[in-house]
């Protein structure tokens, strides 16, 4: 079973990620109120969002259970999609 305070760490930086390229909902709306979203800095902001999580995977990589491990994989995998192919995390 996932560790709920791994979950909100991964689901915070996809959603600050997110916001900052567009996608804001009630959950992310605080990223548009934090100045996340201005035009300059959402694509570093989503970026940065996107080196913490490879990072993260890094550092982890086999101390993950399989619902951890598939999230993490899921959301950097979304993020490097959404931010083109220059967008590797390294």
């Amino acid at each position: 079973m996932p560790h709920p305070e791994f979950v909100g760490l991964v689901n915070s930086l996809q959603a600050t990620a997110e916001a900052a390229l567009g996608d804001l909902n009630a959950a992310t709306a605080s990223a548009a109120r934090d100045g996340l979203l201005q035009e300059g800095r959402a694509r570093q902001t989503a970026e940065r969002s996107l080196k913490l999580l490879t990072m993260l995977a890094d550092k982890t990589r086999g101390n993950l259970d399989f619902a951890e491990a598939d999230l993490l994989t899921g959301a950097i995998s979304s993020l490097r999609e959404r931010l083109g192919s220059g967008a590797q995390g390294h």
